[in-house]
């Protein structure tokens, strides 16, 4: 699990409009980073980018493997995955969305039996695997989506909005389950998110983005106590609309 990623000078419109501008960022291996804007900063835009579902006008998205540097290929696209805010469950059980990535890799039915037993219980859904996805909870289901993501090992997991339209209740479950990947699989797990709590309760890194630039990157500590930037500050301020 030595996948590091780093974006170079990435900039995507639509319609004319600028929605990311010249963005370069570097991701160290196994550490959280949060990314905060105002709607419309570009935010998923620049998870989308990164998780090589979309494409940049300009830039380079660059992965590396120690030394190796890796492009587009299957097997780079096997080690990362995105999970959205509606995780976009099936019409099935709980076993069978946490199997469907890797019943697509034809992985063997003990190996995934084995796997989806052991991310079911790490979201607290195991009892739940036999029901129906589609009867879950809010907060349930976003589980689920992790799960189904977490069952295929990625290297680096990016997360838009994890908790948004959840329950504080949900929100700290998830949270939790953020918080033990990092200690326990060492994981890069890269989020969108507007609570700017949730950044100092799971970030290592804070980055802000505003207008489709990035403003400021910065230690999570650093970034709260001594923003470099004016917006940043006026941001944490609440002094820029959301």
């Amino acid at each position: 699990m030595d996948l590091r990623l780093s974006l170079s000078h990435i900039t995507k419109s639509y319609n004319s409009k600028v929605v990311l501008n010249n963005c370069s960022i570097a991701f160290e291996r196994g550490r959280i980073y949060c990314i905060i804007g105002p709607n419309g900063s570009g935010k998923s835009t620049l998870l989308r980018i990164s998780a090589l579902l979309e494409q940049a006008d300009k830039g380079e998205v660059i992965f590396h493997d120690g030394d190796r540097r890796l492009y587009g290929s299957i097997e780079l696209r096997r080690r990362i995955t995105l999970v959205f805010p509606k995780g976009g469950l099936f019409n099935t059980t709980v076993f069978n969305n946490s199997a469907y990535g890797l019943s697509l890799r034809k992985i063997d039915r003990k190996d995934i039996k084995k796997k989806v037993e052991a991310v079911l219980k790490g979201v607290g859904l195991f009892d739940k695997m036999n029901q129906n996805a589609l009867t879950l909870s809010s907060g349930e289901a976003q589980r689920l989506a992790l799960a189904r993501a977490l069952a295929l090992e990625p290297d680096i997991l990016f997360l838009d909005e994890p908790t948004a339209s959840l329950d504080p209740g949900s929100g700290i479950i998830i949270e939790n389950i953020i918080n033990n990947l990092r200690k326990k699989r060492h994981m890069t797990i890269i989020m969108a998110t507007h609570n700017l709590f949730q950044v100092q309760r799971l970030a290592d890194e804070a980055i802000f983005l505003y207008n489709g630039e990035v403003v400021e990157t910065a230690n999570v500590k650093d970034f709260f106590k001594n923003p470099k930037d004016e917006r940043t500050l006026q941001f944490i301020n609440g002094e820029i609309i959301y």
